[in-house]
């Protein structure tokens, strides 16, 4: 049979959203610079819209009546599917449940309507019809089934404009480019009776929607990477006291005289103690539990020599298999020894645990100083906040710092299990 103009047109144009279709889902497959939730709702989308696409164009060739009806409802139903996994998408871009979201329950029931009216559709003529020698038609109807994916779309707009603050410029911008494309594309198609003008706005929609969030996550990488750059030198001033290591110099000089095997294993354990923090700041990566408490045990036994009676540590530590960032525990301890030995105070009594937990593992520092106090110089403070942001960033932990019953200050550091170990 010979094809009219306008059936040219759509050829042309659900052929080009079908390519465009498989362009992005080869990205989507390939391309392993997102993380692995994006890269999967992208995966997921683009096979939503290789079915969208793929459906149109059997719609446009089918030759027989129940092909066109199945064509016609699988590339309508695959066109609303495009949305609920996006508005999951924008929840957990604004850091939200979607289990607590108004929004995610308005799309879900909107989406049920429609595909409630398009399922009476099949049985009726009141939405759209074929009739027997294969020709479409509209009924009267017809604008009722448009009216459900309009409110998606609107609704999924006012998200993205009332949460905007959660969002980046690109994300913004990717998000509405998704909506207004399609939308535009439908009032075009609404006017113009026939042409499916739809179907390639969409694929374009969802393209640019990938393209735009892969260079904003390509951008956050790049400020995460000169962040973490700006860590290591905070973390670089933070430990490299200079008073400590002349105190530690002194007390090797006077030992040497007085028992020179003691000053020979403080001379040891303060080289491992130098070794590992200058193999700390140049890690990128978390580090096993094991190397960041050796770091500790060479630091505590330097200490210990400096102190010998104001200083009493012990060291229960059983769980080790996990891994922290590196200066995770070395500079807590150095904290409460700082500030927990003094002529002036009793003497200190330091304990380090570790535990595994269900969620994964704890690591918790107890001491009997004077405990943390807000007025306090500022050192401590920004060394405590250095090791939670990195927990955060690194690993999913958290630091939680209390006051101990009697007296004192307990550190609490929960680091998640693995995924996928």
């Amino acid at each position: 049979m010979r094809m009219s103009g306008l059936d040219l047109a759509n050829f042309a144009i659900v052929v080009g959203g079908f390519g465009i279709a498989v362009q992005g889902l080869l990205l989507a497959i390939f391309l392993r610079q997102t993380d692995r939730e994006s890269r999967g709702f992208f995966l997921l989308l683009f096979l939503l819209l290789l079915g969208y696409t793929g459906s149109a164009v059997i719609c446009e060739i089918a030759s027989t009546v129940l092909l066109s009806q199945v064509s016609l409802f699988t590339n309508s139903l695959f066109s609303s599917l495009l949305i609920p996994p996006f508005t999951l998408y924008l929840l957990r871009c604004m850091g939200k449940s979607w289990k607590r979201s108004p929004l995610f329950y308005a799309v879900i029931a909107l989406w049920t309507v429609y595909f409630a009216l398009l399922a009476v559709t099949q049985f009726t003529t009141w939405i759209y019809y074929y009739t027997p020698d294969n020709v479409y038609h509209r009924g009267p109807w017809y604008p009722l089934l448009l009216i459900p994916p309009v409110l998606l779309m609107a609704v999924n707009l006012i998200g993205v404009y009332h949460d905007r603050a959660a969002l980046t410029h690109r994300q913004r911008l990717a998000f509405s480019l998704y909506f207004a494309i399609p939308l535009v594309c439908m009032v075009i198609q609404m006017i113009s009776y026939g042409l499916r003008l739809i179907v390639l706005g969409t694929s374009v929609a969802v393209l640019f929607m990938f393209v735009f969030l892969l260079i904003d996550q390509a951008e956050r990488t790049i400020r995460q990477s000169e962040e973490n750059a700006r860590q290591r030198s905070s973390i670089a001033v933070l430990q490299m006291r200079p008073h400590f290591i002349c105190n530690t110099m002194m007390s090797i000089y006077y030992l040497i005289a007085q028992d020179a095997e003691k000053a020979q294993q403080v001379t040891l354990d303060f080289t491992t103690y130098l070794r590992n923090n200058f193999t700390a700041l140049a890690k990128e990566d978390t580090i096993p539990f094991t190397e960041e408490l050796e770091h500790t045990r060479a630091y505590l036994a330097v200490e210990k020599v400096r102190h010998e009676d104001k200083l009493f540590v012990e060291l229960d530590t059983p769980c080790t298999m996990f891994r922290v960032p590196p200066l995770t525990l070395q500079p807590i301890v150095e904290n409460a020894v700082l500030h927990g030995v003094s002529p002036d105070l009793a003497p200190l009594y330091l304990t380090v645990l570790t535990r595994e937990t269900e969620s994964g593992s704890e690591i918790i520092v107890e001491d009997t100083g004077p405990g943390f106090a807000p007025a306090d110089d500022g050192e401590p403070h920004t060394a405590l906040k250095n090791i939670r942001e990195r927990l955060e960033m690194m690993c999913g932990g958290t630091l939680e710092i209390t006051q101990r019953e009697a007296g004192g200050t307990r550190v609490t550091i929960r680091v998640p299990l693995r995924k996928g170990g």
